[in-house]
């Protein structure tokens, strides 16, 4: 029996770690997103209805926002990298098992687009994106997936604020998730059962259905020999009330349900910090120089002025503006002043600042160079995606190990446990499967190959021409073909199998010696060659 009293205290602990980063969350979320990270401005302030808070406190930080370019900027780095790890319109992975047959790679193939395709199907492209901003801000972000009911995906984006984390091995990746959120009473009858729950609640779905219940899930490994049933499966799953520390739903799931990719892990913890962290001075200087150059507009477009206070004209109850009448004795009582600061220097560093926090987020780089009334040149898209690589090809290998191949292989288990795919052969039914990335970003990686392969084989012709075609023996051009094909991401389908191709050349070989020979007898026998050769052999 689970001790819900035990995981509460270890929340407690892994809040306490946690306490570290979120000061610099807190800030980098200010002045980029505030609204996303508002919950971190109430923890540890108990409020009846913590939605509500979170939304008055965003705003109220937003307000306070004068300047949009680290949200921009944040914005375009959370695009790309959804378009360039995960691309809604091209298929972005594939399945190995390594040294595969023709009809094994057919199955992958058929198996990975259908997979494809029910991710997309789902709702991951909008809540990957809210992931993904929260990478660029915090990074991390938790994702979290389920078998949808009536089949499909279902993908959560759970707060940042309110999650918390741990590995199980020293260097791991975060395999130890906890979570906590709020629930009226009645949507806690209504997801957990009436019975399950405490009196306390109950009383409240009866009396205050509205009232808010905060819930604690806690996924963790489990210890031990796993089994096939829910509550020794691989990785446990536990619901808890937090007020009364009652478990009231534990279950458990084949595959990590959540997944915890990193930016720039902070040495010696599983926390993270992304590129907002590096650019948060700019973020900070822009805000208070804009802030004095609104001052400093304020004045020169309303103006300040001097007055003498000589018992007609009063200072302090002057109101200035259109249609007023001023009462002094001399006009030289009453003289417009000129205000001190310098709008040039205001501009030269706002601008400075700007172009400085764009760098940093790789706004500048990644967003297309827009030409009025030109569509970009094929030249300015490939020099734009080799950039896209070179800034994001360290962020990508990490995604890779922590986010894509969790992704890829949860989705996987759950359609295949669905019987969303077609019978596998059974020479796969005891292989392990890779994954195989081809998204735009690791398509640009393998590039490099294509164009290596590409140079080579143009090298050989050339040295044919003067040496011979004898030259053309040193290169495999079938094998570069169907290598070509691979990394250029061409479906399986539409590759012929090995035997296939040679059963076509030796009936083509056939056809041409037998059109040979016809043509050979119909020179004998006198008879034209083109009408000869035209009869059945």
């Amino acid at each position: 029996m689970i001790d819900g009293a035990k995981l509460l205290k270890r929340l407690e602990q892994l809040r306490a770690r946690r306490s570290v980063v979120e000061e610099e969350w807190r800030q980098c979320f200010n002045y980029t997103y505030p609204l996303r990270g508002a919950a971190f401005e109430s923890l540890g302030s108990p409020s009846p209805d913590p939605t509500q808070q979170h939304v008055s406190s965003g705003t109220t930080k937003q307000d306070e926002l004068l300047d949009s370019t680290g949200t921009d900027s944040v914005r375009i780095l959370a695009s790309a990298l959804m378009s360039g790890l995960t691309p809604a319109n091209s298929r972005w992975f594939g399945l190995d098992a390594g040294n595969e047959t023709d009809e094994e790679k057919r199955w992958l193939d058929e198996s990975a687009q259908m997979l494809w395709e029910n991710i997309h199907a789902s709702n991951y492209d909008a809540v990957g994106f809210e992931c993904m901003l929260d990478m660029a801000a915090a990074g991390m972000f938790p994702m979290f997936v389920e078998e949808a009911e009536g089949g499909g995906f279902r993908f959560e984006s759970w707060s940042l604020a309110n999650t918390y984390f741990a590995a199980s091995m020293p260097g791991g990746p975060v395999d130890t998730v906890f979570n906590e959120f709020p629930l009226s009473a009645e949507q806690a009858v209504h997801d957990y059962g009436e019975e399950m729950l405490s009196e306390q609640v109950r009383k409240q779905a009866s009396e205050k259905p509205d009232e808010v219940v905060q819930f604690v899930r806690c996924v963790y490994p489990r210890s031990g020999t796993p089994g096939r049933f829910s509550k020794n499966l691989p990785f446990a799953s536990t619901h808890i009330e937090c007020q009364t520390k009652k478990v009231v739903r534990e279950s458990g799931y084949h595959e990590l349900p959540v997944g915890v990719p990193r930016w720039s892990p902070v040495p010696g913890s599983v926390y993270a910090f992304g590129p907002v962290k590096e650019a948060l001075p700019d973020l900070k200087t822009l805000n208070e120089v804009v802030k004095y150059d609104l001052a400093n507009m304020d004045l020169a477009v309303a103006g300040m002025w001097g007055a003498v206070d000589d018992g007609v004209l009063n200072a302090r109850s002057i109101k200035i503006g259109p249609r007023k009448v001023i009462v002094m004795a001399e006009k030289e009582n009453f003289w417009p002043l000129t205000p001190g600061g310098d709008f040039k220097a205001a501009l030269l560093e706002i601008d400075r600042l700007q172009r400085s926090i764009r760098k940093v987020l790789m706004a500048d780089q990644l967003e297309p160079q827009k030409k009025a009334g030109e569509p970009p040149t094929a030249t300015e898209i490939v020099v734009r995606v080799e950039m896209i690589r070179q800034l994001l090809g360290p962020v990508y290998g990490r995604m890779q190990s922590e986010f894509l191949q969790w992704l890829v292989t949860r989705c996987f288990g759950i359609a295949y446990r669905a019987g969303v795919f077609s019978p596998p052969p059974r020479s796969l039914m005891t292989r392990v499967l890779s994954v195989r990335y081809v998204s735009p970003i690791a398509r640009a990686q393998k590039a490099v190959d294509v164009a290596a392969m590409d140079r080579f084989e143009a090298s050989l012709a050339q040295e044919a021409a003067i040496l011979g075609e004898s030259v053309l023996d040193n290169y495999d051009w079938d094998e570069a073909a169907r290598m070509r094909a691979e990394l250029l991401g061409v479906p399986a389908k539409l590759i012929p199998d090995k035997d296939d191709i040679e059963t076509l050349r030796e009936k083509r070989g056939q056809q041409a010696q037998a059109m040979q020979i016809a043509s050979m007898a119909a020179q004998a026998a006198g008879a034209p060659a083109g009408v000869a050769a035209a009869l059945p052999a």
